[in-house]
Parts: C-alpha cells; sequence; structure tokens
C-alpha cells in the first residue's frame, strides 16, 4: 500500500529508475525445462500494458460474475514480451502450434494476471 510523507527535497525521487525503455531492459533466458537449451530475447510488459492485457481479456456478464481468458492474456503478453527466439517472430499462430514442453516452458515468462506477484522473468536463469 502506498503511503504519503512530505519531503524537503523532491530531487531525491528517480523517476526514471521506474519507467521502462525497450532497448535498455531487455533480457536474455534460458530456457531449459523443455529437456534443451536455448536462449530468448525478452521485455518486460509495462505496468499499464499488462493493465491493459487484464482488462482487454476479462469479461463480465449480467449477473456480475466475471471471466477470464487466461490462453489469450497468456498469447498476447509472450507476443509483445519475445523480441527474439531461435523460431523467428513469436506469432499468435506459432504459441498455438507448439507443444505443452515448450508452452509451459514460455509460460513462466509471462506477468503474473492477478495477486500478489512480481517479475516472473526474474525467476528464470539470465545472462546479461
Amino acid at each position: 500500500m502506498a503511503t504519503t510523507s512530505k519531503t524537503k527535497d523532491a530531487s531525491a525521487f528517480d523517476v526514471s529508475k521506474y519507467t521502462v525503455a525497450t532497448e535498455a531492459v531487455t533480457q536474455t533466458v534460458t530456457i531449459e525445462e523443455t529437456g534443451d537449451s536455448f536462449e530468448v530475447k525478452v521485455k518486460p510488459v509495462s505496468w499499464a500494458k499488462r493493465n491493459q492485457l487484464l482488462a482487454k481479456h476479462m469479461s463480465w456478464a449480467a449477473d456480475g460474475s466475471t471471466s477470464f481468458n487466461v490462453a489469450e492474456y497468456v498469447r498476447e503478453c509472450l507476443t509483445e514480451m519475445v523480441i527474439e527466439a531461435p523460431w523467428g517472430k513469436t506469432t499468435e499462430a506459432f504459441l498455438i502450434s507448439i507443444d505443452q514442453r515448450l508452452g509451459a516452458a514460455l509460460e513462466k515468462l509471462v506477468p503474473e494476471a492477478f495477486g500478489i506477484g512480481g517479475d516472473e522473468v526474474d525467476t528464470v536463469k539470465k545472462d546479461h
């Protein structure tokens, strides 16, 4: 939860620590869960983009119930995040065609949709 306090020195806040720049924050991750080892270059999904995708893939029924299309959320996150991979461009058609091993390994890169979570990219082996 955010708290507020008055500070005398506003210059201590560095907004650049909280902004997402595409080239500066790309990471190369090694995927080993498939039995093979290969690298993919990923960029994080910004807070705003994540929220946009959550809203896009959530629907509300007339009775007030909600549903969330996890498959669409995961595929759209991966097409947004994976910028370089051994298979070329990461498209929805590609993601629909892959098997469980590769799909589950790539799914670990996707930011958690709900709950307290963080950057799942940090939980896999990274090479800078």
